[in-house]
């Protein structure tokens, strides 16, 4: 009975509005469970699974049994890469090439995905460089997301806080009803309550989706999603990808963001103080590695896809709860004074 029962609940679904690259984001327990939601966006006969040395052993064979069950047409190989972001690489690429290759698929999807990576310098399907993040890479909207809250459950403690810091950044740069909530809801999140959690992935994707369907190609108002990720980047690239994992980087870039935007005197103090609270809460660094230098910052700064003709913009926070900018018109003592102060050097 369990298992049918299971079968029967319905996804809730967020649309990305895209036009004719539109594409559905299906969130809910037990989808992989669910054969029919994948099945219905694969329109050719070889699959290629993409995934890592840490996911593979919990989740391939369940993903591999989605697409396939039911569906004897379909041929399903996979691609097993070491986890971790020193291997988001140009190296790791290959790998995937050599495989789809191997594979026979598809010749228009492999010349699509090269074209994409060499000719787009704007990155979303990012890969790093050592001497900035997500600085390569191409915009290539996905068929459909499909989000099993199960999966969930084998996540580490600090994996999840980790992915807790996008969660609260929606809640800064555009939605402070969800920023409220989460200050009220945060003990069950970090508990992994699946009536929270669900509410949680469901916002975050309707904010993303709305911002991304205003703005696909990441010009203005998309860049705001980026809320603390220039410091972020900067601790990464210094301190060496994965020694700290992209939210607890992001969440400090927040801390650094947020002390920024009050010494430009565009924030209150009392919103300061909430944000060191929530990232509290959330178990989620508050200030970058005592390692990191002004310099080391700077330097890494400067090549951030964000600057344009020499200048760097930054997302900051502008006005009451929920408000952003992404400008670079702003005193650039007050990004010294931050460097300064988060910096021993």
């Amino acid at each position: 009975m369990e298992a049918s029962s299971k079968e029967k609940a319905l996804p809730q679904i967020v649309e990305v509005d895209l036009g004719n690259r539109s594409y559905p984001i299906y969130i809910g327990s037990g989808l992989l469970d669910q054969p029919e939601l994948l099945q219905r966006h694969v329109h050719g006969k070889r699959v290629l699974v993409v995934t890592n040395s840490t996911v593979a052993p919990l989740y391939l064979d369940k993903v591999v049994d989605a697409l396939t069950r039911g569906n004897p047409n379909v041929t399903v190989d996979s691609v097993i890469l070491p986890d971790g972001e020193k291997y988001k690489n140009m190296e790791t690429l290959m790998k995937v090439f050599d495989k789809a290759i191997e594979s026979r698929l598809d010749r228009r999807f492999l010349q699509l995905l090269w074209h994409r990576w060499i000719l787009l310098l704007e990155a979303k399907l990012g890969i790093n460089h050592p001497l900035g993040k997500n600085l390569i890479g191409a915009f290539y909207q996905p068929q459909c997301v499909l989000i099993d809250t199960d999966t969930l459950n084998t996540l580490p403690d600090r994996e999840l806080a980790s992915g807790l810091a996008e969660v609260i950044k929606y809640g800064l740069i555009r939605d402070a009803v969800f920023f409220e909530w989460q200050e009220k809801n945060m003990t069950a999140l970090i508990a992994r309550d699946p009536s929270a959690m669900a509410y949680a992935i469901k916002r975050s994707c309707e904010n993303k989706a709305e911002v991304v369907s205003l703005d696909e190609k990441e010009s203005g108002l998309r860049a705001t999603l980026n809320l603390g990720h220039t410091f972020g980047h900067a601790i990464e690239t210094g301190f060496g990808y994965g020694v700290w994992l992209h939210g607890e980087a992001v969440a400090a870039g927040t801390v650094m963001a947020v002390d920024m935007s009050y010494r430009l005197g565009w924030i209150d103090d009392q919103l300061v103080k909430r944000i060191h609270n929530i990232l509290q809460q959330a178990k989620l660094p508050t200030a970058p590695p005592d390692t990191m230098t002004v310099e080391m910052f700077k330097s890494v700064m400067a090549v951030d896809k964000k600057v344009a003709d020499g200048l760097l913009r930054l997302i900051l926070l502008k006005g009451p709860l929920g408000n952003c900018v992404f400008t670079g018109d702003y005193d650039r003592k007050a990004l010294d004074d931050t460097l300064r102060a988060f910096c021993k050097s």
